[in-house]
């Protein structure tokens, strides 16, 4: 298909229910919408990034977190429409539609983010703002560097940014050798 054709069926503003009609469509792309009306298309995970995914999703069922609150690829509703590799939600909360069939935020407290090439800035600085500003009490990204490093940042109430926990970014292979401190 040519660029020409798609921008051409392009609506001029696109709305969490556009968004969720083109990722319906296409699962050979990731499809993502900032608040400020930004479209992202990406690629799908390649298996390094969903092998990472999985290991965390395994990680919080073994520890105690039941289905219903990891989720991987849910859209969330944060003024526009991301999706977070995995979220944790709170028991008894699971994740209910907001806008379109983008879920709200309401018992969401973490959201994961596996940093790809090309994803780097996105995942490091805007979806950490915009996840903040949505009021997400925790949000982690995942390095894929050498020893594949996890951020973990917690909302400080009273300045509404995220602030890294102490003691800076751990291995992976450290924080799997934990339990999950969602509090």
């Amino acid at each position: 298909m040519s660029a020409e054709a798609v921008g051409a069926g392009m609506p001029t503003h696109v709305t969490l229910d556009d968004l969720a009609a083109m990722a319906a469509a296409d699962e050979n792309h990731r499809y993502e919408l900032s608040p400020e009306g930004v479209l992202s298309v990406m690629p799908p995970a390649d298996p390094d990034h969903a092998l990472l995914v999985s290991r965390m999703f395994a990680w919080f069922l073994a520890n105690g977190y039941g289905p219903e609150q990891v989720v991987t690829d849910c859209g969330i509703d944060v003024g526009g429409g991301r999706v977070p590799d995995i979220t944790v939600w709170a028991k008894d909360l699971p994740p209910r539609a907001a806008r379109s069939s983008y879920a709200g935020t309401v018992g969401l407290l973490l959201a994961v983010e596996v940093v790809s090439r090309g994803s780097e800035v996105v995942d490091r600085i805007i979806k950490k703002t915009e996840y903040a500003k949505a009021g997400i009490p925790q949000y982690w990204f995942v390095e894929r560097d050498s020893t594949t490093s996890v951020h973990r940042h917690v909302l400080n109430p009273n300045t509404a940014e995220y602030e890294q926990v102490p003691g800076g970014a751990q291995p992976l292979a450290w924080l799997l050798s934990t339990a999950p401190d969602i509090s």
